[in-house]
């Protein structure tokens, strides 16, 4: 068993200062079993805990570290940019320089406005929409998580499945009146709101794909028909690319399904490890916001010249590397085969989604399509698996709902090495379920 006796004295030190002992809940281990792991490096494709103790990770700060922990271009980009002071609260040439090569990236986006997070990101996207259509109501999806705004957690995801508070307090029920909620993938459901709520509809906002119910993808004709149906109605459709944005390809997941948003949110890729968010689209609806128009969104350490020397530094990157997502598709691929291949050897039930370089494994042998699918995966079993991942070098996201994301430092050795690290693990737990 590894030694954690740090982070342990870390931990029990924390939760008199800091609610839980963590600053986001999913951290805190309470779905897995267990005490989280503090950790103070990463290198490539490896953590290393308090302890010394060295793991293979397959979160990379939960996605934007695509190109892997420590990259030496952001690093210097981040340095340089430090010379000339940490924030200047004013228009910066950089920040120019980013809204131009993201604007040129996604072509659904004609201008962009920088935020902190992604949860700035959507939140000002939702205000947005309802500021352009002059309509108070929205839908999301079941399971669909877009950040701690108070719009959006209900029926959220991730931390709040696992906690079992979908619906948190401090959200007052008139907020909650004014957030719709279907199934994710039901069309069918979606029409049948946006009639019953006849001109009140202000948008619409969906993952493509979803990452907080853990990796699951849009059902044929889905995103498709959510954009017929929002050009029909004079909807604003907001897609959620936090995650997917520039990790399934260089345009997003707009660019892998060919179906633009009128709105697109962004963050975690773009800051390169960095705070950093935004929200873009049609210049028509951009120009609504504040100082072109009346919709009012501020910040004061909005386009920060530190976090965009770091995010114009990977798009830079991600830009010149021909070869990436090919290469971040085979790497998962393989781990996918590995996983699947030990599973089937010890006949345990299972259902693996995957998409470019995102994947999760469901302890169920439902075919996980939304929420309702996603909750009949065994928690009890995952968490076991988690910890045994654990003991053999492998740091997984501590939850069964959150997505893995690949990176380019996730080489064939890796692979090998978390594959074998799967075949102990499952093994482990195979037996003391039978035992």
């Amino acid at each position: 068993m590894t030694a954690h006796s740090n982070s342990q004295r870390l931990f029990e030190e924390a939760q008199n200062y800091i609610p839980g002992g963590v600053n986001s809940p999913v951290r805190a281990f309470k779905a897995v079993g267990g005490n989280p792991l503090f950790i103070k490096s990463a290198k490539g494709a490896y953590i290393t805990d308090q302890d010394d103790n060295a793991y293979i990770e397959l979160i990379n700060s939960w996605g934007p570290m695509i190109l892997g922990h420590g990259n030496t271009h952001i690093q210097a980009a981040v340095a340089k940019a430090i010379e000339d002071s940490l924030s200047f609260g004013a228009p910066t040439a950089i920040e120019v320089e980013m809204a131009k090569m993201i604007c040129g990236m996604v072509p659904s986006i004609e201008k962009v406005r920088m935020v902190n997070s992604g949860t700035e990101a959507t939140m000002s996207a939702i205000r947005l929409a309802r500021g352009f259509t002059g309509r108070d109501k929205i839908i999301k999806f079941e399971g669909c998580y877009h950040g701690h705004g108070d719009s959006f957690l209900i029926a959220a995801g991730s931390g709040a499945i696992t906690l079992g508070q979908p619906d948190s307090p401090g959200v007052t029920q008139g907020v909650a009146r004014d957030t719709l909620t279907a199934p994710y993938n039901n069309l069918d459901s979606v029409h049948e709101i946006v009639k019953a709520n006849d001109g009140q509809i202000a948008a619409i906002i969906v993952e493509p794909v979803a990452g907080n119910m853990g990796c699951v993808l849009p059902a044929e004709g889905f995103l498709e028909g959510l954009r017929s149906l929002c050009d029909e109605e004079g909807i604003v459709l907001i897609f959620d690319e936090v995650m997917t944005g520039f990790r399934l390809s260089k345009a997003g997941a707009q660019g892998v399904f060919n179906v633009q948003a009128d709105i697109t949110t962004l963050g975690k890729i773009i800051g390169g490890g960095m705070p950093v968010g935004a929200y873009g689209g049609k210049k028509e609806i951009m120009d609504y916001v504040s100082p072109q128009g009346p919709v009012y969104q501020a910040g004061t350490l909005s386009g920060n010249p530190v976090a965009m020397a770091a995010g114009l530094s990977m798009l830079t990157q991600i830009n010149e590397d021909e070869t990436l997502y090919a290469d971040l598709s085979k790497a998962t691929e393989a781990l996918e085969e590995g996983f699947q291949a030990n599973l089937d050897e010890l006949g345990l039930g299972y259902t693996m989604n995957r998409i470019g370089s995102m994947i999760s494994l469901f302890f169920t042998e439902e075919h996980v399509v939304d929420f309702d699918t996603a909750k009949t995966s065994n928690i009890e079993l995952f968490g076991k698996y988690f910890r045994e991942m654990l003991n053999n070098g492998v740091y997984l996201a501590p939850s069964q709902y959150e997505s893995l994301f690949i990176s380019k430092s996730i080489t064939t050795d890796a692979v090998g090495k978390i594959v074998e690290a799967n075949r102990i693990a499952l093994k482990a737990i195979h037996y003391n379920t039978k035992s």
